[in-house]
Order: structure tokens, then C-alpha cells, then sequence
């Protein structure tokens, strides 16, 4: 049975995860993503939050939305786990940062002395990666086992019950107690400073449209303790765990289903 869609209260923010969520790791979301996002970003306010640079964002998003720079507007984007959030300026046509909370010089060489000491005593040191293990991402370190540019399918058949990237995610918090560390995608692990994670972001996000958390529906793969979507979990949002992109376009076909022929978007 199909239920009115007057039963339910729409959400006025939709957020979501980046690799996994809305795209393979690494790689460009689908056309059809691209056109759910879109229809989305008619309704609602979106935010797409992740472990992932601002270069992956304009690469795997941003350049495969066909979308009227009015709706852009609607679209916060936060690279690295919520250190850093980006609003799209109409007026310009461009991206503009909002704030980023940079790790300073002495606590990036503490973190990538962890990470390396912590990768190699557990045997998970690549000796031919595809690219950088450890990137500085200005407000976040990121640890990739197979190197950054190692493709999506080496990635996945890596560590496919996590069990690699936990044993480091969990060696390095032992050693960085005045940071967050956390497992992000197939194969990384992201720390940032403490208390500057996606639960930071979201909660900036928040202030600035007024909005309450039960307001917000997110959707992530990492959602499990540990994980860099938990801190959305303990923040009381409704959250969606899913596997991969095809359960995420699968939710939002529903979502549109059901309320795309309301207007429930937000004046910034």
C-alpha cells in the first residue's frame, strides 16, 4: 500500500557521504545520481559531507551536475570530514570556502609519524602504491593503504570486512588521543583536529539554516563506531546506512517518489 504523502513530514535537509554513498570510491557519481541530485536540490537543501578534498568534490560532483547556478545555492559541500565547507556565490559563478579548521604544522608531522609507525607494525604498508599513502589535506590527514590513486576495484578487494582499517584506525587513536581518528572509505583512515569532524560540520550547517536535527536525514556507509559518518549517528539524525551508491539512488527514487512535488526549500 502507498501511503499519502501528507502522512509525513519532509526532511529539510538531505545529506550524504560521498564515496560509497554517492559514488564508487574515487570515480564520478552516475548520470542517474546526477539527475537525482538535481531534482533533490529542487526540493530540499542538500549537503554532501566527506573524508574526501575539494578537488574530489569538483571532479566526482560538481562536474557532473547539470544544474541552474540558482540551485547551486542550495548545495553545501564539505571536504574533509566537515573541516571545511564551501557555499556556491551566484554572482560569481563560483565556489566559495567558508571556514577551515587547518591542523597546524607540529600536529600534521604527529599524525603522519603515527600513521606510518602504525601501518608498518601492522603490516599494512604498501610497498608499490599507486600514488601518495599519506596526504595532507590541510585540515585532515588522510591514510590510504593502497596509495591515492590505486583504482576502485584493487580498493575494495583490500580490506572487504574492514577488519585492516579498523586495526589502524584503532592503533593511531590510541597514540593521537587529542584528535579524531577515523575510518573513512575502502581503505583510509582520516584524522583531524578533536571535535572537528562531520558532527562539527553538520552542526555549523545547522546553526546557519536555523534548523533542528530532526530535520535532517543522512546517509552514509560508514556509520558503525569508528566509522566517519558515527558522529551524524550521535547527533540524534535520522541516518540511512547503505552499502553503495545503487542502495542510495534506490532511497532517493522513494524520497522524490513521495515528496518531489512539494517545495520545501529554505531561503539562505
Amino acid at each position: 500500500m502507498t501511503a499519502s504523502p501528507s502522512l509525513f513530514t519532509p526532511p529539510s535537509l538531505i545529506a550524504f557521504d560521498l564515496d560509497d554513498t554517492l559514488a564508487v570510491t574515487k570515480s564520478p557519481i552516475s548520470p542517474l545520481m546526477a539527475q537525482l541530485l538535481g531534482e533533490l536540490l529542487c526540493n530540499f537543501q542538500v549537503c554532501i559531507i566527506s573524508g574526501g578534498r575539494w578537488e574530489q568534490f569538483e571532479s566526482q560532483v560538481i562536474d557532473q551536475l547539470q544544474v541552474p547556478a540558482d540551485l547551486l545555492t542550495r548545495l553545501h559541500l564539505m571536504p574533509t570530514s566537515g573541516t571545511r565547507y564551501y557555499l556556491f556565490d551566484a554572482s560569481t559563478n563560483q565556489w566559495v570556502q567558508q571556514y577551515a579548521e587547518d591542523l597546524s604544522n607540529e600536529d600534521k608531522q604527529l599524525i603522519v609519524s603515527v600513521l606510518t609507525q602504525g601501518a608498518h607494525t601492522l603490516g599494512l604498508w604498501e610497498a608499490s602504491p599507486a600514488g601518495a599513502i599519506i596526504e595532507d589535506r590541510g585540515s585532515q590527514i588522510t591514510f590510504s593503504a593502497l596509495g591515492q590513486l590505486a583504482p576502485p576495484s584493487a580498493k575494495y578487494a583490500w580490506d572487504p570486512t574492514g577488519v585492516k582499517k579498523r586495526s589502524l584506525r584503532e592503533y593511531a587513536a590510541l597514540r593521537l588521543p587529542t584528535f579524531d581518528v577515523k575510518a573513512g572509505g575502502s581503505t583510509s583512515v582520516d584524522v583531524t583536529r578533536l571535535g572537528i569532524n562531520k558532527a562539527y560540520g553538520m552542526k555549523r550547517l545547522l546553526s546557519l539554516l536555523s534548523l533542528n536535527t530532526d530535520a535532517v536525514v543522512y546517509f552514509g556507509d560508514q556509520l558503525q563506531d569508528g566509522g566517519n559518518d558515527a558522529s551524524i549517528r550521535t547527533m540524534g539524525i535520522t541516518t540511512v546506512a547503505v552499502r553503495n551508491s545503487d542502495d542510495t539512488e534506490c532511497a532517493l527514487r522513494a524520497i522524490l517518489a513521495v515528496f518531489g512535488q512539494q517545495t520545501n526549500v529554505l531561503a539562505l
